[in-house]
């Protein structure tokens, strides 16, 4: 099934020469010094390092998530191919950063931090107490060492941080870390803070680790995290830290992750509460899953957009035609896409490219109802096709290329075919194996493709940057892999995002409208469905999983460093008798 921001290698250069933001400058600081107990209520708890009832241990807790491979037992937090395994199980951040909570931090190695005024230094104190699972101190040296290990091997420093964010010193003074930037770096914060997870400077400084930091498998790895794991290629088991810094954490003992080759088997795992964590789509989830068990739920936030991306490139002259796109953008019926294609699992999007209910704040609907991309309209369709010289007497032939295997995309790109069909536009549905999608995708090799941006954060602005800064694109031929797959180019655009930085909250929400107001006037995207994070759990043996009223992290076990916050949360009910 698909990952998110977290496992995809297309994440190192989500940020590139874009900066992505974290709307809150605030000064975070963990009260409880974490020794306290902890965290979670029979709902979920929202923070790691609190206060609230504590539980007894025990229990065994499975996750079944898809990923058509046995597992490589490869756990290089520094290698996106496998270092969604490592991650929050294993590896810590600095400060967990809540998408679904406005930003919401959480301290977690850094019991708290401060920025000086202009935002180009921040200093985070390391938290005190904190080892490593052999049992060695974790100190302000391995957090510096984390960071100048990225800057001396660039091939491990996924957020490009040195390179594209302006960081150019990290020094340990004490139990404090300071790193410096060529500019107010407050928007790289999510990248840094949240995504960069801390590695032993006594196990990266010699060796194999040392000479091939990014490709060093770390089969046996050391890490800060409530978990250490023992790997098979057919499962990876996980077991309780006894040396975490949150005493009596993980309350769940255990966490098996078998290697799923096929859907079918991991879906019947769930159905069957074989497995209690799911992280995919299920296909007519209801009857499948939902009603084999009153135990049995499911709950999946939306946080990106799938949409349909056409070729903006003058050499490809449909595509580049306004009159094309708005037609396209007036045809679709999202709503019934949504209903058949993804089994109403995921929300229809709209042509602000604002996902809601989770940015609602940010979202001019106002907008989008002017301008007519609130709901079908094939009369509104049909003229602007004529526009550009097609009808149904006349009609345009175009070819949208997905991922082979994709079976709700199938879906959807077949309810989206029948819908311009009525227009004057014939689409032909190409799918395409992974490595080939994305080498047509990246080098502009199509006329239509389906996307879904594997990157976002806590704002819209990380996936609109993304999709429409003229810093992420390239010319046809040369690969444009940080997201503006469709070659848009827009001076207006890259003032209005490269302003975001230095911007108020309330600005803020001001530039990400005035962006939306260019995704309906040019339509550079089509966005067609909400991308969620999928996520089915069974609460009859476990309490304390996310909830949509209490969505204190991303719910899917794919999502670093939220999955941790889960496990954390996470606590065994036979246990508690």
């Amino acid at each position: 099934m698909r990952r998110s921001k977290s496992s995809l290698l297309a994440v190192a250069v989500s940020i590139g020469l874009a900066a992505s933001a974290c709307s809150s400058t605030k000064h975070t600081t963990d009260k409880s010094g974490g020794t306290g107990g902890t965290s979670a209520s029979s709902a979920g708890g929202s923070s790691s390092t609190g206060t609230a009832k504590a539980y007894k241990q025990g229990g065994t807790l499975t996750i079944s998530n898809e990923q058509g491979q046995t597992w490589p037992c490869a756990f290089n937090p520094f290698n996106a191919s496998n270092n969604v395994e490592a991650n929050g199980f294993i590896y810590e951040p600095l400060v967990y950063v809540n998408t679904l909570q406005n930003a919401k931090e959480t301290p977690m190695l850094a019991s708290g931090y401060q920025w000086n005024a202009d935002k180009t230094q921040i200093t985070f104190t390391v938290r005190d107490g904190v080892k490593w699972s052999d049992g060695q101190p974790l100190t302000a040296d391995d957090v510096a060492f984390t960071f100048n290990l990225m800057k001396q091997t660039p091939s491990t420093d996924l957020y490009t941080l040195w390179s594209g964010a302006g960081l150019t010193d990290v020094k340990a003074t004490g139990n404090q870390v300071t790193l410096t930037f060529k500019q107010n770096a407050q928007v790289y914060f999510y990248q840094f803070a949240n995504l960069v997870t801390i590695v032993p400077k006594h196990i990266w400084s010699t060796g194999d680790a040392a000479a091939h930091p990014d490709t060093w498998p770390n089969e046996h790895p050391v890490g800060s995290g409530p978990y250490t794991v023992a790997c098979s290629p057919n499962n990876m088991d996980y077991k309780a830290n006894p040396n975490y810094w949150q005493p009596g954490k993980p309350y769940v003992t255990t966490v098996e992750y078998p290697a799923y080759l096929d859907n079918q088997p991991a879906n019947q795992d769930l159905a069957s509460g074989k497995a209690q964590w799911g992280s995919q789509f299920i296909t007519g989830i209801k009857p499948f899953y939902l009603n084999k068990s009153q135990d049995n739920h499911t709950w999946s936030p939306p946080v990106l957009n799938v949409a349909l991306v056409p070729n903006l490139d003058p050499s490809h002259k449909a595509t580049s035609q306004l009159g094309v796109r708005q037609a396209l953008a007036y045809a679709i019926d999202k709503a019934k896409v949504s209903a058949i294609g993804e089994d109403g699992q995921q929300p229809p999007a709209n042509q602000s490219g604002i996902v809601t209910p989770t940015f609602e704040k940010y979202n001019d609907a106002a907008a989008v109802s002017a301008a007519g991309y609130d709901k079908p309209d094939l009369d509104k369709a049909k003229a602007a096709l004529a526009s550009a010289g097609y009808s149904p007497a006349n009609p345009l032939n175009l070819t949208v290329i997905a991922v082979q295997g994709y079976t709700d995309w199938d879906a959807s790109i077949a309810v989206i075919k029948d819908e311009l069909k009525g227009i004057g536009i014939n689409l032909t549905a190409s799918s395409l194996t992974m490595q080939t999608y994305d080498d047509k995708l990246y080098k502009g090799d199509y006329d239509l493709a389906y996307v879904g941006q594997p990157a976002g954060g806590p704002t819209p602005y990380y996936e609109l940057r993304e999709w429409l800064h003229s810093a992420n694109t390239a010319p046809i031929g040369q690969s444009a892999s940080a997201g503006n797959f469709e070659r848009y180019q827009n001076k207006d655009v890259d003032k209005l995002l490269d302003s975001y930085a230095t911007a108020s909250d309330a600005e803020q929400v001001s530039i990400i409208k005035q962006i939306e107001g260019y995704l309906i006037k040019d339509v550079p995207i089509i966005p067609v469905t909400e991308s969620v994070d999928w996520f089915q759990y069974n609460t009859k043996d476990f309490g304390g999983w996310p909830t949509q009223d209490n969505p204190y992290a991303q719910p899917a076990a794919f999502n670093f460093p939220d999955n941790e916050q889960v496990l954390l949360n996470l606590y065994y009910k036979p246990a508690q008798q």
